[in-house]
């Protein structure tokens, strides 16, 4: 756990100003955008994604929380994206906005993301718990074509 954790103010103020729907259009500088399948195997793909970018980025310390993290997000998506009407595209977003680095996973369910009291016997439930613990701070924001975006902000030492 980061131990100078940006405010919930601090937070919400990053994640409006990027704008979510403004980014998942892709081509903005220091930003990766990966459409992924709805598959189980899109959690490999978005971890494989996270780490290659954040090397490329100079950020390998980083990479293994990171990818701990989209994995729990991408996760949660393909499980949820499951039970949206019509549409079920996954899509990972990683942005640099020094002296942070946002992830999203956005998906078509309108469901709002729960965390739930961690219960470490069961195979289930401790995602969000696990990307709280790891960055420095997380949300969701509702896209404009319907959906959500959850992200996870870090704060890198470049």
């Amino acid at each position: 756990m980061v131990e100078d954790p940006l405010t919930t103010a601090d937070c919400l103020q990053i994640t409006r100003e990027v704008g979510f729907d403004h980014l998942l259009m892709g081509g903005k500088p220091y930003t990766t955008s990966c459409p992924l399948p709805f598959q189980a195997d899109s959690v490999r793909t978005a971890r494989d994604v996270t780490r290659a970018t954040l090397r490329r980025w100079g950020l390998h310390d980083l990479s293994d929380d990171a990818a701990l993290v989209v994995s729990e997000l991408v996760t949660n998506a393909v499980r949820y994206a499951m039970y949206a009407p019509g549409r079920h595209e996954i899509e990972l977003l990683l942005m640099r906005v020094a002296p942070h680095v946002l992830l999203a996973v956005a998906d078509p369910s309108d469901e709002v993301p729960r965390p739930k009291e961690p219960d470490f016997v069961s195979e289930n439930g401790r995602g969000l718990y696990i990307v709280e613990t790891y960055s420095q701070c997380w949300g969701w924001d509702p896209l404009a074509r319907g959906g959500k975006a959850v992200w996870a902000l870090f704060r890198t030492d470049h």
